[in-house]
């Protein structure tokens, strides 16, 4: 395990390959989650590219630190993190409020963004009463009293079966995420809003997301899609909202394409 203490917390995290020569992908995990969710991408993607993921402050084994939270905050974090590792030009993907904060990073930092891929998240997630009812409702009786809603939004009912042990295992990873942390990231999230800045986003942009989405469904990122100059859409089929649990063999292959076009250009035509 690999920790850094980033803007007075520690921040958990993982390089896998050199961060030498080859592309840099940066993964940030959603709501609720920490960087294990990757796994099944990051897999078929090492060796052909360097990787850095993390847990946000709040998540997994990274601190919580003060709250409130706003996704500047997590942005700096990641910023932080890349600068610890003299990373630039990264290509930056980012899962829910993993997508916000890559926007976020794009805005404050772009010198360290070389593209974007926005996975089952948008410009803006949610409505302040939605959130607000989670927030309640978490800080009265924990997470574990949204687990199952959450869990609904999050899988597809192939994959909630109860003889799915992996189900069982996410929803312990969800169940046990910090409260606070948990909590101040819904705030950050409730009052993140990026619907103008979208239409300043000047690198290759990906938008993909799980056809059967139900935090961020597919005319949400459509929408999004639509506001970034000459972004792409590509939507995942059998999945949710996590859709590098579910279906990680199609996502790669989405995510290889992109990233071929963004360092080599779109070649389609030549």
């Amino acid at each position: 395990m690999q920790f850094a203490r980033i803007n007075d917390i520690t921040i958990h995290y993982q390089v896998i390959g050199a961060t030498g020569d080859r592309p840099v992908l940066v993964f940030a995990n959603s709501l609720g989650t920490d960087f294990r969710i990757w796994r099944d991408v990051i897999v078929r993607l090492a060796g052909d590219f360097a990787i850095v993921l993390y847990d946000k402050r709040g998540h997994g084994l990274s601190d919580i630190g003060p709250t409130p939270y706003a996704i500047e905050d997590h942005a700096n974090d990641l910023a932080g993190l890349l600068d610890m590792l003299s990373v630039k030009q990264a290509i930056i993907c980012g899962l829910s409020v993993g997508g916000l904060i890559a926007q976020s990073l794009y805005q404050r930092r772009p010198d360290l963004v070389r593209a974007l891929v926005l996975c089952d998240t948008a410009h803006k997630i949610g409505t302040a009463e939605t959130w607000a009812a989670r927030i309640a409702a978490v800080e009265g009786h924990g997470i574990e009293a949204i687990a199952d809603s959450v869990l609904e939004r999050w899988f597809t009912p192939a994959f909630r079966r109860p003889e799915n042990i992996a189900y069982a295992g996410y929803r312990n990873m969800l169940v046990r995420q910090p409260v606070t942390g948990y909590v101040a990231t819904c705030a950050a999230i409730r009052d993140a809003d990026y619907t103008e800045a979208a239409a300043r986003i000047a690198v290759p942009t990906l938008c993909v997301v799980g056809d059967q989405d139900g935090s961020t469904p597919p005319d949400v990122v459509l929408a999004t899609a639509r506001l970034i100059p000459g972004a792409r859409y590509e939507v995942i089929r059998d999945a949710g909202h996590i859709p590098c649990v579910e279906n990680p063999e199609a996502l790669t292959a989405v995510l290889r394409a992109f990233f071929e076009i963004a360092m080599h250009g779109d070649r389609t035509h030549e």
